[in-house]
This record gives structure tokens, C-alpha cells and sequence, in this order.
């Protein structure tokens, strides 16, 4: 008796298509990088400026390789959470968006679909998602240079939207300024050439957190953390506490409440101090403790996952 062929759909059937875009679907999935910005020594803020800070932008310095054609800013958001758009002016200029409204499971791959779509369309055009750019696929480190830092400037609104000297519309108008009475005050902590990372501080209302994006592998920092958290040194000076921590694409962000009475500015010295003790545990190979075992359970219970 012959073999059954019922599992072999033909290949015009519904049944066919079905399994086409199941795998197709299984293929996107395996395809999810759990840390995008690996090997960029931007990463951390990179993160921090897809993740949390309000308002802020960085001109990039594109990698040698890319034929670039004008330059390109970075952004926290541009309006209507594009994912780029090129500003016409007499040198036309691209930014693209780290916090956009459409996004893949791979965000260094939009963004770098979205500088390449800077270099070629029209000024005055935006893109609403990296996934419309008629670009082949791209690598970030093939359109930034991965050596290169992020010379950021922090805003405290979002009149940046429209460029000096221009008035906007009204509807416009009105959107900058609903989006400026909602924005949290943020600043980037300058901690000095060694620091590791990117600690950022917000003004969130009835307290202040600071935020601080670490490159470390995350069981090597969890046990850090869990040495200084046994020997009570898990906080920032007086007026700060330890309120958890949470993993984004791929990085564990350690955050700390603080006394909102006192400036983005006077935590400079308390974070930098926190950081030498994090990188003396960072350093020590001396078995675990049952305490520092207890620290380490307790912690990995608070944190939380964003994506």
C-alpha cells in the first residue's frame, strides 16, 4: 500500500501558504538579537536614549565605509515618533529616531536601515518605519563608527523640533507644547574619562532616580552588586537608596532613588565613588558568602525585564 501524501500540501494550496508564513514567522523569531548595540562604544547610551531619557540628540560620526552625503543626528524622538526624516536647509540634514512608533525585533538593524534612507531621499521626506526604507540590509557598525561615543546634548523640551528661526504651525505649536509640559527634567551624569557605562538622572515628580546603564555581563554585575549590597555599600551617599534594577536588550540597569532637592550635578561625586566600589567587586574572585548569596537571591527578585 502506497504512502499517504495528505502531508504534502501542494504548493498553490491555502495549506501551503499557511506553512510558508509559519516558518516564515519561526524564521523572524529565531532571528530576535537579545543585545543589538554589542561591540559599539555607544552602547549604553544608546540604550538609555531608546529606553528612558526624554529628550536629547547626538551627532553621529558615520564609519568610513558609508558614502555619506550630509550628516545625521541622532534623536530620543522626532515628531510623530518617526523613524527619520531629513530637515531641508541650505545643507540638508538627517536625523533618525531611537523611540519610534513601528519597530522589528532587531533595533540596530531599523536604525541602521533609517541613517542609510538618510543619505538618499529628498529633503523634507520622513519615514515612518525603518522597515519602509528601500535600503538593502544593513549593519549598524557598517553605517557608525563603532569606536565613536555619542556627543550628546540634553534638552530639558522639544522646540528643537522645529529649527531656529522658523515658525511653526499652530497645530504643530500646540503639539511642542503639550509635549513640553509632560517632559521629566534628565541629565547625563559626567562621571570622567573611566567611568564605565552611562548614568543617567531624572526628575520623575515626588523623587529622582538615577539610571545607570552597565556593559557588564549580568551575572558577573548581579554579584557585584550582591557584594556591595551585603557589605551595605549599595547606595549613593545620604539620600539615596537602592530601588532595583532591569534588564533591556540585553544590559542590566542598576536605578537608585534620590533626594530630588538635590541637582543632577551633586551626585557626580556620590556616583563616581559608587563606581570604584563597583569595579573593586567587579574585580574580586573571593567565593560567595551565604550573605552575599541572600543579597544576590533578594536582588534578582526586584528586577524586571523591558524587553
Amino acid at each position: 500500500m502506497g504512502k499517504s501524501k495528505r502531508n504534502s500540501p501542494k504548493p498553490d494550496s491555502n495549506r501551503a501558504q499557511r506553512l510558508a508564513e509559519r516558518r516564515a514567522a519561526q524564521e523572524q523569531a529565531n532571528q530576535v538579537v537579545t543585545r543589538p548595540f554589542a561591540g559599539l562604544a555607544a552602547e549604553c547610551d544608546l540604550v538609555a536614549l531608546r529606553e528612558f531619557v526624554p529628550s536629547a540628540t547626538a551627532t553621529v560620526k558615520l564609519a568610513p565605509q558609508l558614502s555619506a552625503e550630509r550628516p545625521v543626528t541622532l534623536a530620543t524622538v522626532l515628531p510623530g515618533a518617526v523613524a527619520a526624516l531629513v530637515r531641508a536647509a541650505a545643507e540638508p540634514i538627517g536625523f533618525v529616531g531611537a523611540q519610534v512608533q513601528f519597530q522589528s525585533d532587531n533595533p540596530a538593524a531599523d536604525l541602521a536601515a533609517a541613517i542609510a534612507w538618510t543619505q538618499t531621499t529628498e529633503p523634507g521626506e520622513s519615514l515612518n518605519s525603518a522597515a519602509e526604507a528601500e535600503v538593502g540590509a544593513k549593519v549598524l557598525t557598517e553605517v557608525l563608527d563603532p569606536s565613536a561615543s555619542l556627543d550628546l546634548t540634553v534638552h530639558q523640551d522639544f522646540n528643537w523640533w522645529v529649527p531656529e528661526g522658523v515658525q511653526p504651525e499652530p497645530q504643530v505649536a500646540a503639539t511642542i507644547e503639550q509635549a513640553n509640559q509632560a517632559i521629566m527634567p534628565s541629565d547625563r551624569l559626567q562621571l570622567g574619562a573611566d567611568s564605565i557605562g552611562a548614568a543617567w538622572w531624572v526628575d520623575a515628580g515626588e523623587k529622582a532616580h538615577l539610571r545607570w546603564v552597565r556593559p557588564e555581563d549580568e551575572d558577573a554585575l548581579m554579584l557585584a552588586l550582591a557584594r556591595l549590597h551585603a557589605a551595605g555599600d549599595l547606595h549613593l551617599g545620604e539620600g539615596s537608596r537602592f530601588a532595583g534594577s532591569f534588564r533591556t536588550h540585553g544590559l542590566l540597569v542598576p536605578v537608585f532613588d534620590l533626594d530630588r532637592e538635590q541637582h543632577a550635578s551633586e551626585w557626580v561625586k556620590p556616583a563616581a565613588e559608587f563606581g570604584d566600589r563597583l569595579a573593586q567587586a567587579l574585580a574580586s574572585d573571593a567565593p560567595m558568602t551565604s550573605i552575599e548569596r541572600r543579597s544576590r537571591d533578594g536582588l534578582r527578585s526586584r528586577q524586571v525585564t523591558l524587553r
